[in-house]
């Protein structure tokens, strides 16, 4: 890891770049990625959603086939293509992914011993936001949200090294808390080695369900661990956001009158308010 690509702070600020994370899996990660690209994308903000999990979940829960992924996130990576090559348009308006494909897991490999391995995210969004710089507001992407693999690997650190802010979706069941304290220790790890500009902007809670004590209890404690960082918007244990990934749909699309389409209307508001009074600091 060296400095030889400049740190966010001195790149254009037009685009925000947020990474979904959290090393333990099963937390709702990959789902709140879909889901909150889709809500930020449904109240007018221009959002790409990079996946870079080899596992490609975000992307098939876009509804992006396997033969929509001529050109993936690993193309970009080895250099070999632009985001915007990469991008393939959703059945959402104003919506777009950079598709995984199995490649994706060996990447690691073959960036062993390569200086500027975990700079490669970083320097690919670099060059999108100078691009997007250029557009008229209107046209320009606001967001890109990373969607991570649960580990800390090299996919992991190019996202920590590319975003201005992580994301952290915390479940509420009784192994929710195990990972939290490594994950901070992790973040801060990135943040001092490659990323010192790097911040959590929020952690939310998902799969709640308020008639059960234990997701209560798991909620206080996460709010007693990270203070006024948790959000008010709560994701519930909904049947409909479980089923909507197997269509290709998001939330939004599969059904848009449930109460996981709601809490993640909220939970996108919630958002740009903190990344409004966050820019203005």
């Amino acid at each position: 890891m060296n400095g030889q690509i400049s740190s966010p702070a001195n790149e254009p600020q037009n685009v925000r770049v947020m990474a979904l994370a959290n090393q333990k899996g099963g937390v709702g990660k990959t789902t709140t990625a879909i889901n909150l690209g889709t809500a930020l994308a449904a109240v007018g903000e221009r959002v790409i959603i990079i996946d870079i999990d080899p596992q490609g979940n975000a992307s098939t829960g876009l509804g992006v086939d396997e033969d929509q992924r001529s050109v993936s996130i690993c193309d970009v990576l080895r250099r070999e293509a632009l985001l915007t090559q990469a991008c393939v348009q959703t059945r959402v308006p104003n919506l777009s992914v950079v598709p995984s494909t199995q490649d994706l897991a060996g990447l690691e490999a073959e960036l062993a011993g390569v200086p500027d391995r975990a700079f490669r995210l970083r320097e690919a969004i670099s060059r999108l936001q100078i691009a997007e710089a250029a557009k008229v507001k209107e046209e320009r992407i606001s967001y890109v949200l990373i969607d991570c693999p649960p580990s800390l690997n090299i996919l992991t650190i190019n996202s920590m090294a590319a975003a201005q802010s992580i994301l952290v979706p915390v479940q509420c069941e009784f192994f929710a808390l195990e990972g939290i304290v490594q994950l901070a220790n992790s973040i801060e790890e990135v943040r001092v080695a490659v990323n010192p500009d790097l911040y959590i902007q929020g952690v939310v809670l998902t799969m709640h369900d308020g008639r059960t004590n234990l997701s209560n209890e798991v909620a206080s404690e996460v709010r007693n661990f990270f203070g006024d960082k948790v959000y008010n918007s709560v994701i519930p244990r909904n049947i409909r956001i479980a089923e909507a990934p197997s269509f290709g749909q998001p939330i939004l699309l599969y059904d848009h009158k449930s109460s996981g389409a709601h809490s993640y209307i909220k939970l996108a508001s919630e958002i740009i308010e903190r990344e409004k009074k966050y820019m203005a600091a």
